[in-house]
């Protein structure tokens, strides 16, 4: 887990349009779950803003401000400029009387330690010892330059952010102080943590929730608050683009000023800089700059206007001439160095990479698409996260989608079974050859025809209509002269009719003559019991006579017998 930034576990599969728009790729891929790699995060923020599920979340330190809050120390809060778009307020009075509401002792705009970073920037570029100078006021950037473009490091100015020359100076001024630092900047949470002089960050996101807690109503304050004028001060213009050249009150001749907003942007200036001379570069990640952070309040589509927001609320000022700003505290030092730093990336041998993208079947040069479907922007640069343990080799779409489709043709052209495939308006979409057989289907390929042309569909047709599954129904076809077994699937996320048939031609033809010999039989034996009754009838008959003339006989002999010996007496 990132201590910044954060993953919930989501619906992420097979998406990757966070690792698509970081300029760093610094997220890896886990079991299909992305996941920030620390090392290599400079916390732009992008992944934040175009996640469609939602997964990524900033890691709030609400609960540990509250906590400073309600220790008892005296907290101030410094306040990035960019919240007059973010919060729709154009009076920083309104803003402070907020703040002292959720109990901060004191506000001011952090534009007051921005004052001073471009004065030390003033000083460095009459030096004349650089040949081009980058700006520092986006943490971002210093880190990506850190990381990735060691080449560019010696142009970077070794001044403090403007939020750490205002902590500086409020301490300066009584060391007894707490210093949060508010604004719309994701980065500035770990500028914060590291330079150990910082004592919280919250976003304007954390504030937003903070007013709501404590049911600070900025439109109630607005209208109640006796609104004070600000102080001039060009380096309000720092968070919109162009900003920090607009600090400037006159500029130092033998540079060209030019302000890249974007990180892709900054990456090709940065890729360039060897080629560059005599240029001021006002480097911002975030496109329309700061008032477009990750975590500013501005409705999507809004920059522009909160570009011309912050321009009037700086104007304002200026043209009114207001207060000067206070003397700066003796000794306060705002150099700072930034140093080279290694996010710890091992470099695969050329053997190593060869038999990564063979593994995907990449074999030859032609066989990388760099279709970028994975979120890297080359299949090489996909086969080093691979063997850095940072992407999966299942990553690749084409690839995954070209094996599925194999192995889906092999499977569905190996089966013993015929199968069919239709779309809803009855169109064959995938057919194999034992469905050919089955339906006396001759020509090659039938992908995309009607269905009707070539078999009856009777039984898809009622399995759409009547929204239900066919099992086992035995059909004949006329023309092939075969039996089958039909099972109709409906698939209804894809769409599909799905046809599974079994061919039981022999079954059915052995069950056919063993029926008629069955019926044989039946018919012989219904002759041979209608003979035998006859027999039995006949020989019934033969047997009553004789045993009639048998009786009548013996009668006569009895009698015979009788009378004879009557007479004997």
């Amino acid at each position: 887990m990132n201590s910044y930034l954060e993953f919930k576990n989501a619906e992420c599969r097979d998406c990757y349009k966070c690792l698509r728009f970081c300029p760093v790729k610094a997220i890896e891929v886990v079991n299909r779950q992305a996941r920030i790699i620390e090392s290599r995060c400079i916390l732009c923020g992008k992944c934040t803003e175009v996640c469609p599920q939602n997964a990524k979340r900033v890691h709030t330190e609400r609960d540990e401000v509250k906590k400073l809050l309600a220790s008892g120390a005296k907290v101030v809060a410094s306040v990035a400029p960019s919240f007059v778009s973010s919060f729709e307020i154009d009076d920083f009075s309104v803003m402070k009387t907020a703040l002292c509401m959720l109990g901060f002792a004191d506000a001011e705009e952090t534009a007051v330690g921005a004052r001073m970073v471009t004065a030390e920037y003033k000083k460095l570029l009459k030096t004349g010892k650089y040949r081009n100078l980058i700006t520092s006021a986006c943490p971002a950037v210093n880190r990506m330059i850190q990381l990735y473009y060691p080449d560019a490091l010696k142009y970077l100015a070794p001044v403090d952010s403007p939020m750490l020359a205002h902590v500086k100076m409020l301490k300066a001024a009584d060391p007894s102080r707490k210093v949060v630092f508010i604004g719309p900047c994701i980065a500035k949470k770990r500028e914060g943590a590291e330079s150990g002089i910082v004592d919280g960050v919250l976003t304007f996101e954390d504030l937003s929730e903070l007013f709501a807690e404590k049911g600070v109503d900025l439109a109630r304050v607005a209208a109640e608050e006796v609104k004070g004028g600000g102080e001039a001060n060009r380096a309000k213009y720092y968070p919109i683009s162009r900003g920090i050249i607009k600090s400037f009150d006159k500029y130092v001749d033998g540079y060209e000023y030019v302000a890249v907003d974007g990180a892709d942007k900054c990456r090709e200036v940065l890729e360039n800089i060897g080629s560059l001379s005599g240029m001021f570069l006002e480097l911002n990640t975030c496109e329309y700059a700061c008032v477009n952070g990750p975590c500013s309040l501005i409705r999507k589509g809004s920059a522009v206007k909160a570009n011309a927001a912050i321009r009037k609320y700086t104007n304002k000022d200026i043209e009114n001439g207001l207060s000067a700003a206070a003397d700066l505290p003796a000794g306060t030092d705002f150099h700072r160095e930034y140093t080279r730093l290694v996010p710890g990336d091992r470099n695969p041998s050329e053997r190593e990479i060869a038999e990564i993208l063979a593994r995907t079947g990449k074999t030859e040069k032609k066989d990388e698409l760099n279709c970028g479907a994975c979120g890297y922007n080359s299949c090489r640069e996909k086969a080093w996260a691979v063997a850095n343990g940072y992407a999966e080799i299942e990553m690749c779409l084409p690839y995954m989608r070209e094996r599925a489709e194999s192995m889906s043709y092999e499977i569905i052209q190996s089966s013993p079974n015929g199968i069919i495939m239709l779309d809803s308006a009855f169109n064959i979409t995938e057919i194999n050859q034992k469905a050919k057989e089955i339906f006396g289907i001759t020509e090659k390929d039938v992908k995309g025809l009607p269905a009707f042309d070539f078999i009856n569909p009777t039984e898809f047709v009622l399995a759409q209509e009547e929204g239900k599954d066919v099992h086992n129904k035995r059909i004949r076809i006329e023309k092939t002269g075969k039996t089958i077994e039909l099972s109709v699937i409906l698939l209804k996320k894809q769409n599909v009719l799905y046809g599974v048939m079994k061919d039981i031609t022999e079954e059915a033809d052995y069950d056919e003559k063993l029926n008629a010999v069955k019926m044989k039989t039946l018919s012989t034996t219904d002759e041979v019991i209608k003979k035998q009754m006859r027999v039995a009838q006949e020989i019934a008959s033969l047997l009553g006579e004789t045993t009639a003339e048998t009786k009548v006989a013996l009668l006569k002999l009895k009698k015979t017998l009788q009378d004879g010996g009557a007479e004997d007496r």
